[in-house]
């Protein structure tokens, strides 16, 4: 089941006006069916991703939970609506003006065409998530920024994490069970699975270290990797 603080009709009108509130052009209708059919498909997404998530704000009575006015949640679900309308119909036009709205509303800039996985969260907003390669339960806090150097993108395993102002850019094959400290700059390098990477606040230097625990399965309600102790 899945609880949404408004009702259907009630959530679909309030993104309707939002974005002619925003783009009064007059090209999106009510009855529009792209929006209609997209809209669907992106809130049963949005359930899908949901129903992983370990934190108290996303289930009610054992129940998922949706609200449209925590700001986190409702990222996501713009999110996974911009990406449904390209995916579904190639609209490049209505699904620039719901990146646009996720960006004015939430400070994310996450293109609707990037690889995002079909569970993963973003925390208290504010992140810049380029066209790299994600796997399941990907987390990024703010200020956190996924990025190309000369238009090479990083490959990141399941389970990764960015702490607030940290990045991962350029060349970077990431393992699974990864952690990126806070304001810490993983630039073309690797790193192995159950990885702690971090930048010491007094010198700015950065160390890597094996890490027998994994913060990022905190967030979520199943495990990230089965049996993952091998990793």
């Amino acid at each position: 089941m899945f609880k949404i603080t408004l009702s259907t009709d009630d959530l679909q009108n309030y993104v309707f006006q939002q974005l002619n509130n925003f783009y009064p052009d007059n090209r999106l209708l009510r009855k529009d069916t792209l929006f209609n059919q997209s809209f669907n498909q992106a809130l049963e997404r949005t359930e899908y991703c949901f129903q992983h998530v370990a934190l108290q704000a996303y289930h009610r009575k054992g129940t998922t939970f949706f609200s449209h006015l925590h700001s986190d949640q409702y990222t996501l679900f713009l999110w996974f609506l911009s990406n449904s309308v390209w995916k579904r119909y190639e609209d490049t036009e209505l699904a620039s003006k719901l990146f646009n709205l996720n960006k004015t509303l939430n400070g994310v800039l996450c293109m609707y065409d990037a690889g995002m996985p079909n569970i993963f969260l973003i925390v208290h907003g504010g992140a810049v998530l380029g066209k790299a390669s994600y796997s399941d339960f990907f987390v990024c806090y703010q200020g956190s920024t996924v990025g190309a150097v000369n238009g090479i993108y990083p490959k990141l395993g399941k389970g990764v994490i960015l702490a607030p102002q940290s990045s991962i850019i350029g060349d970077c094959t990431v393992g699974d069970l990864v952690t990126i400290g806070n304001q810490a700059l993983l630039r073309n390098k690797d790193l192995k699975s159950r990885s702690l990477y971090y930048r010491h606040i007094d010198t700015g230097q950065h160390y890597v270290k094996k890490s027998s625990t994994s913060w990022v399965q905190s967030f979520f309600n199943v495990p990230i990797i089965p049996n993952g102790d091998g990793l």
